[in-house]
């Protein structure tokens, strides 16, 4: 009994921050790239409108990135995410009972409040709980949430439409949003705070280099002063600008512009969310190991990718290789600037840095959608948008490379 290899509880908030990842974000945003054809048709929307929508969603979340920080200070981040959630999963319902365009931008715009406000305080929790040299892949673990929803969402809603007709989107919308709200009850029964609650120290605490356990204890410098910070939003924002375009409008593409079923288009999506399980884990772990930078150019590198091949037009197998590049990486790059703001900052402020960065690539998110919208419906294709977020991964990728180690900043 005295080999008996006990679990430690911080895996257990790395837990339920998956399941809350994949309410707040998977179903709360990613959804909609699905939902939307079908919403389309029953709303008589056009491509501007559609791009509008997802942008009202990164409005809200906007709004709340940067203030969560400072809510999850006051109310605790166990309370916080449980009442974001609630918002989450409510509003949701309420799209799926929305009649005008006008009425899904004004609910849909609530969802971000609550997605961005759960989103920030659960990836906070990864440097209380976790050392320096485990944030990486805690931080991985959590954030492939998101693709167990894409994986749902892209088998559950062609069924549905299925079954329901052209207001089959409503009755998605519904299911969602159950899960959500369920999802918000078990976060507020098995989430704590801090490790000393439950009589613990970090997970690595004893393993910490010395430089990272150096920068734990930094001194009282805000986080709004810090210029490395708003040098790693800019890296975020150019992540947020250009992944959501390839999010929101890569269903759109393959049923509008290249004669796809919906529901072949929604293997094209579930293929996404598998292969984003290996995401998170693969590279968090990896930019443990190497570096955050080295971490982050291989992931903007694959991105690059697989916004180009969309955009050249090239035959169907290109498109399963753009799948394959955007999803084995989809959701690193959060996982990563979660475990790096950790590194510069320290556990105490991480998860007001990680909103000040998450609010500049906030920007990026409601920018995004407007302008790909916008430039599909001048030009009659989506093909200039995925250039266009191409070109903007480049940028990042040379950004990346000037980027500062913690020790030398």
């Amino acid at each position: 009994m005295k080999n008996r290899i006990s679990l430690h509880y911080g895996w257990v908030i790395v837990f339920i921050g998956m399941l809350s990842i994949c309410a707040c974000l998977g179903f709360g945003r990613f959804a909609i790239g699905m939902l939307l054809p079908s919403m389309a048709s029953a709303l008589k929307l056009n491509y501007a409108q559609m791009g509008f929508i997802s942008t009202a969603n990164f409005a809200g979340y906007l709004v709340s990135v940067l203030v969560s920080g400072h809510w999850s200070s006051d109310i605790g981040p166990r309370r916080l995410i449980f009442v974001a959630l609630l918002v989450v999963g409510l509003s949701m319902a309420f799209v799926g009972r929305a009649a005008t365009f006008y009425q899904v931008l004004l609910l849909y715009t609530i969802t971000g409040v609550g997605s961005g406000a759960a989103n920030v305080t659960v990836m906070g929790l990864v440097s209380s709980w976790f050392s320096s040299r485990k944030r990486g892949r805690a931080a991985g673990f959590i954030v492939i949430g998101s693709g167990f929803a894409i994986i749902l969402s892209g088998r559950l809603i062609p069924f549905i439409n299925r079954a329901y007709g052209p207001e089959g989107w409503r009755t998605s919308w519904l299911l969602l949003s159950a899960v959500v709200i369920a999802t918000a009850l078990l976060s507020v029964l098995l989430l704590r705070n801090r490790p000393e609650e439950k009589g613990l120290q970090p997970v690595g605490a004893g393993d910490a280099a010395p430089a990272a356990a150096g920068k734990e204890k930094r001194g009282t410098t805000s986080v709004y002063r810090e210029k490395m910070i708003y040098y790693l939003g800019l890296i975020y924002f150019l992540f947020g600008y250009t992944y959501v375009i390839y999010a929101t409008f890569i269903v759109t593409t393959l049923v509008k512009e290249r004669g796809f079923s919906e529901s072949v288009a929604g293997n094209f999506w579930s293929m996404v969310g598998f292969l984003s399980l290996f995401s998170g884990p693969v590279f968090g772990t990896l930019s443990d190991r190497l570096s955050r930078r080295t971490g982050l150019i291989i992931v903007f590198t694959f991105q690059m990718i697989a916004y180009l091949l969309v955009a050249s037009g090239l035959p169907g197998v290109f498109l399963y290789l753009s799948i394959f590049f955007f999803g084995i990486v989809a959701w690193s790059i959060p996982s990563i600037m979660a475990a790096a703001v950790g590194d510069y900052v320290g556990a105490r402020k991480a998860a007001t840095a990680f909103g000040l960065v998450t609010f500049i690539f906030g920007f990026g998110q409601i920018a995004g959608p407007a302008v790909a919208g916008v430039l599909a419906e001048k030009t009659g294709s989506f093909s200039s948008s995925f250039l266009m977020a191409g070109i903007c991964a480049g940028l990042a990728i040379l950004l990346t490379a000037f980027l500062k180690s913690p020790a030398a900043d």
